[in-house]
């Protein structure tokens, strides 16, 4: 069984003998290979949906793995009790949505020492949740697959953390009078842009387009609101440019 990429980076971060769980495993493919791979020692699968609950299921019964891994039908962190993991994965989803299931299942994290995350969208989002509860980013991926670029989040609580929250996020001072601030590396990673790789200028360009649509589309409103929203997303286009041109590109 081969992994993409994006399934493959996620699994190398996972520590060897881990308790796993993968959230929203869909086929079961990571808890799978993280077994065979002796990364995981036990895993859950957990599916809320009966189609992808079915398709984990199958395959870990065709991989002979029953005893090791176990899929179990729920939403979200339901389908674990405090304490009977130790690492988390939860890929392929919004931050919004990664950051409400955490969330909602908050009692779920104690005993918990490794989150890996791969949001769709809304990594800011997931960040700044991460940063209020108390987690600390040590380690961001960021790749391109099939067309689509994706950030892989690995985060540990802050007392088991070898760094603070407050050096991830300090700010730091460019060229000149720009600066990457806080809200700056919540937005684009304080990781991602010490390595500032041709993938991130893609990416981060690309997401400028977006916000000068947004800022074209809500102009042709006349409500003081819609004017406020257009000059704050001016600005942030802005700042996102300044940081774009002075970062060095690297090389992969």
């Amino acid at each position: 069984m081969k992994l993409s990429n994006r399934l493959q980076q996620i699994l190398d971060q996972i520590p060897e003998g881990s308790r796993m769980a993968d959230i929203g495993s869909d086929h079961a493919l990571l808890p799978v290979a993280a077994i065979r791979s002796g990364k995981a020692v036990s895993a859950i699968a957990g599916e809320v949906n009966p189609g992808p609950y079915d398709a984990a299921s199958k395959q870990v019964s065709d991989a002979g793995l029953k005893t090791q891994i176990t899929v179990h039908r729920g939403d979200g962190l339901d389908v674990i009790t405090a304490g009977e993991v130790d690492v988390i994965t939860i890929a392929g989803m919004g931050g919004a949505l990664i950051a409400s299931i955490l969330d909602r299942g908050i009692s779920k994290l104690e005993g918990v020492q490794l989150l890996i995350l791969q949001p769709n969208v809304g990594e800011d989002i997931l960040r700044r949740w991460l940063l209020q509860h108390h987690w600390v980013v040590v380690a961001e991926k960021l790749l391109e697959e099939d067309g689509k670029i994706y950030e892989i989040i690995t985060a540990m609580p802050e007392d088991g953390s070898p760094i603070t929250n407050e050096e991830v996020y300090r700010a730091r001072p460019l060229q000149g009078e720009v600066e990457l601030t806080e809200d700056l590396l919540l937005r684009m990673g304080p990781y991602l842009v010490d390595r500032a790789t041709d993938v991130f200028f893609s990416k981060w360009e690309s997401e400028i387009l977006k916000l000068e649509s947004v800022v074209q589309s809500i102009s042709k409103s006349d409500q003081d609101s819609s004017r406020d929203k257009a000059a704050e997303v001016e600005q942030l286009i802005t700042s996102l440019k300044e940081v774009l041109a002075c970062l060095p590109k690297v090389k992969p």
